[in-house]
Parts: structure tokens; sequence; C-alpha cells
């Protein structure tokens, strides 16, 4: 993998870690991690590698910010097969490793990732702030339909061991964990950006409204006309999230 990627020992083998040139602890300066979506395309999980790097860097650039990221298991080069207990181990060790322990951060996630920053924030009061781009309020759809989600996986590229998962069930049931709007609540005052396409073509407008709705601290909702899923290129919707994390100094 190119570029100033970092490998680090992960609980399923490599990880790679990327980290803007931001110092920590410059005036002003704050942390954030971006989480990447779970890959939808024919053998896009090598994608993820391309694009969240430069993200991490604009958005380090346009806020003084330090901003990190990482190929979870399964995608980019990092080693492993994708499950929802290996991404959160994943997403936890890229946090430890890049930040300063006794620093906050705020997480902003992508898809699935935003249900991962969701979830991790519920657990760790060191998050003071969660943004949900295109984030789903309810898993039950993939919880219900293990092998197409399996499927999709292994087309996407995120699995790749024959034969993993030992269990599809087991597997799927990693998934129960997660529940984006129980976790919205959980913020506890903290508080939550919800992007979304109007346009989106795979998770419902109402669920980013039942993701603000559920939220116990200040929140903004935030529909952006005519986008669709992939919402990490569009120049209106990094403005937004500019304009959020700025005004969380």
């Amino acid at each position: 993998m190119p570029g100033p990627f970092r490998l680090l020992p992960g609980p399923a083998g490599d990880l790679w870690t990327y980290a803007s040139a931001t110092t920590p602890g410059s005036p002003n300066a704050g942390n954030v991690v971006l989480c990447h979506d779970l890959p939808r395309a024919t053998g896009s999980a090598h994608d993820v590698a391309l694009t969240y790097p430069a993200l991490a860097d604009r958005l380090a650039r346009e806020t003084g910010w330090r901003v990190v990221t990482g190929c979870l298991r399964g995608a980019g080069d990092s080693a492993g097969d994708f499950s929802a207990d290996g991404w959160l181990d994943d997403l936890g060790v890229l946090s430890e490793a890049e930040l300063p322990a006794d620093e906050p951060r705020w997480l902003v996630g992508f898809g699935f990732g935003g249900v991962l920053a969701l979830h991790l924030a519920s657990l760790d009061e060191r998050v003071k702030g969660v943004a949900c781009l295109g984030t789903s309020a309810t898993l039950d759809a993939l919880s219900k339909a293990p092998e197409a989600l399996l499927d999709h996986c292994r087309r996407a590229g995120v699995i790749s061991t024959a034969d993993y998962p030992g269990s599809t069930e087991t597997w799927a049931k990693e998934l129960s964990i997660l529940h984006p709007i129980e976790d919205a609540a959980l913020l506890k005052g903290r508080p939550l950006l919800v992007v979304h396409g109007s346009a989106d073509p795979f998770v419902p407008l109402d669920d980013a409204r039942q993701l603000a709705e559920a939220a116990t601290g200040p929140s903004d909702l935030r529909v952006v006309v005519g986008a669709g899923h992939w919402l990490r290129a569009d120049p209106r919707v990094i403005a937004i999230l500019v304009g959020w994390l700025e005004r969380r100094r």
C-alpha cells in the first residue's frame, strides 16, 4: 500500500492506519477519527485506501485538527475478514495507537462506519461528539439476511478466506450489539451531526431523521439535495462537516 500509511499489529494481523500531519496539542487542535463504510461495489474493498487518507488530509488542512483513519480488517491491505466485532476492535486499536490516551476525540463515520462510531461513543466518554453520514438507524435488514450479507462481503472483497466464517449464524449475531438509535440516545448530551443524501438508494432518509431525533444532546440534521450514498467526495458534505467541527472548538 503506497503513501504514509503505518502498519500496526491488529487482532487479526496487519492493520493499516493513516494520520494527517497536524501535530496533536497545537493551538485549537482537536482529534478526529474517520471510519469508512462497508464497501458496496464488487471488488471495492481495496478502494478504501485510495480515498479516506485524502479526506483526512483535507479535513486537517481546513480545520487544523489531527485526523486519523485506517483500513479495518479485510479493507485495503489490512489482514483478516470482516465481522462487526472485528471492525469494532480495529477501530479501537486505531484510535488508541494514533491518538494520545488522555485527549478527547470526535468520531466521523460513513455508512456502517457511522454505526460503529455511535457504538464506540456510547462506551467511551473521551468521545465528545459524533458525525454520521449516510448511516442506517437499524441493522435489522442485515441481521435477517445473513447469507445475503455474507455474499455481499465476499463480492466486495472484505471477506476473502474461503472457509470464513465457520458459522454464518454466529458471525451475523455480532450485529446484534449494534443499535444506532439506542447508541445515539446514549451520547448523553454530546453533539450529533447527521448528514444524508436525499437520493440515497441504500439508506432511507427517514433513518437520518430517526437518528437525529434519538439524540439527547444537540443534534444537527443536514439533508443534501440530490446526493446519493457516496458522500465523502461531495463538496457540500465536506463544507458541512468542516463547519460542524470548527464549531466544536
